[in-house]
């Protein structure tokens, strides 16, 4: 038996008792090493629609459910044909995509198996329970990275929103010398900074409320830090760019008066990418994009093909994330660790350790 975080519905999260699963030809047993607390999973723990399903809204849990993505672990077993398969052994150090793609679909036959139409993600779907649990199974068509045994564990939990990261700043098309603003820095916006920064962005300017978060993006790379508070942060902008706007805007808040703060800020012919998941609708005058100023929009979703220059650009050093994992905590305090998440002040990334 093991321990594991099961999800029937919102509000409804419980440490459980259950079965080792047992992995089957092509899977891998992976004991967790440790898992991050995403921003999605406190949504889905509230209940926001876009997860559990609602009017007009397409459920996104099935459930009962275990929860988690963000993970590292190490292979505990080998089903039938998995070390073939995956390349690994058994007591390899190894992550996954957070998306495990059907193969078969339009999207998959295509090479963008981020856009699964199946679209099975860890710790969303009892197919591929997640990683807030002793034990997990890489199902056959996970995409399996294999994770240095010398990266310290709180960089090698990050792997995930890393990842994300890099998808997302790829989008933004950024140009030496551009002015980027990076909105939101939480674990996947800090680290934004960091790549903007790799990118040969002239100016990294980073937008949130907290005044410790803002001084961690200093230390990454950010040449500017706006609290929208105390500060109107698109004048500011506007003075560094002389006048102009951004040129790559990259939305990672999910508040959405960040929304219609970037549509202020970036400039004509400017780019603006939207990563957040957000836990409710947001209405914007779309007469911006197109009429006023011929934006070029781009969605940002998971971190396809990106995990490999994550771990790369962490194991190397290129990129910065040190402090950014604020608490361990073990897997029977997942609930204390999802009210830390919740309240936001005092943590960045909460991880759990089973």
């Amino acid at each position: 038996m093991m321990r594991a975080v099961v999800a029937y519905a919102p509000g409804d999260f419980r440490l459980e008792e259950v079965a080792v699963p047992t992995p089957g030809p092509d899977e891998l047993l992976v004991k967790v090493e440790a898992c991050g607390i995403c921003g999605s999973d406190v949504k889905a723990f509230k209940g926001a629609a876009n997860y559990w399903g609602g009017p007009g809204v397409p459920k996104y849990m099935v459930t009962p459910c275990i929860i988690g993505h963000e993970f590292v672990g190490h292979v505990a077993a080998l089903g039938e044909g998995a070390a073939e398969r995956h390349g690994v052994g058994v007591g390899d150090r190894v992550t996954a995509d957070q998306i495990v793609p059907c193969g078969e679909c339009w999207y998959c036959r295509r090479g963008k198996y981020w856009m699964c139409a199946v679209h099975d993600i860890f710790g969303w779907r009892n197919v591929v329970n997640g990683a807030w649990a002793d034990y997990m199974i890489f199902p056959r068509n996970a995409i399996v990275h294999r994770v240095p045994d010398d990266l310290p564990l709180e960089l090698a939990v990050l792997v995930e929103p890393v990842s994300c990261a890099v998808h997302a700043v790829e989008r933004g098309r950024i140009e030496f010398g551009d002015v980027v603003v990076i909105s939101g820095t939480g674990s996947i916006g800090l680290a934004m900074v960091g790549l903007a920064r790799l990118k040969g962005a002239g100016t990294v300017v980073a937008v949130d409320l907290s005044e410790d978060r803002l001084a961690l993006a200093r230390e990454f790379g950010a040449d500017v830090t706006l609290d929208p508070r105390a500060v109107d942060a698109v004048e500011a902008v506007r003075e560094l760019s002389g006048g102009v706007g951004c040129d790559v805007y990259i939305e990672s808040s999910g508040n959405p008066k960040s929304v219609l703060q970037g549509l202020e800020m970036v400039r004509k012919l400017g780019r603006f990418v939207e990563f957040s998941v957000f836990g409710e609708a947001t209405t914007a005058d779309w007469s911006v994009i197109g009429n006023k100023k011929e934006l070029d929009v781009y969605g940002s979703h998971l971190g396809p093909y990106s995990y490999p220059v994550a771990i790369d650009l962490m194991a190397r050093g290129r990129l910065t994330m040190d402090g950014v994992v604020t608490h361990f905590l073990p897997l029977e305090r997942w609930h204390e660790a999802l009210d830390l998440v919740i309240d936001g002040s005092r943590s960045i990334k909460v991880a759990l350790r089973p």
